[in-house]
């Protein structure tokens, strides 16, 4: 096995590409980098990147995030219902948030939903049945532009 140590790849008939044989699989510009997919088709890397996640424990004493990655912290915001904030906040609140949560065996007709979502953060209700319940695992993941 070789190794390869450098500071800069730079592509030899451009300086923007990189090309594997003769496919080229990464190209940069100005704050953007793209690689192949499939056939021709080019994917943004910062576009595909999950911006933030968290993992909260609402179950008893409230926890707050057990594992988090751009998560400053996370409110409790009373029976049910968190909001998780950001630490780099996202450039519009167009971002798209992915909420999943544990559902019990015994549970009855739940529900989660995302609401207020903003460039600072989210809120996340669970419910179980027609009254808000506290939850564990809740994990949600956030996808958009950061600021």
């Amino acid at each position: 096995m070789s190794t390869v140590i450098l500071d800069t790849i730079t592509g030899k008939s451009t300086s923007t590409n990189i090309t594997i044989g003769s496919t080229p699989v990464v190209s940069a510009s100005a704050n953007s980098l793209t690689i192949r997919g499939e056939g021709t088709a080019q994917t943004s890397i910062q576009q595909g990147l999950c911006k933030a996640w968290v993992h909260v424990d609402q179950i008893g004493t409230f926890e707050g995030n057990v594992d988090s990655f751009n998560h400053g912290t996370t409110v409790d915001n009373g029976q049910g219902i968190h909001s998780p904030i950001y630490i780099n906040p996202m450039a519009s609140a167009n971002n798209i948030v992915h909420y999943s949560a544990d559902i019990p065996s015994n549970a009855a007709d739940n529900a989660q939903r995302v609401f207020s979502v903003a460039t600072t953060g989210y809120s996340i209700q669970y419910y179980s049945g027609a009254s808000a319940e506290d939850n564990d695992p809740n994990m949600s993941s956030t996808h958009g532009d950061l600021a």
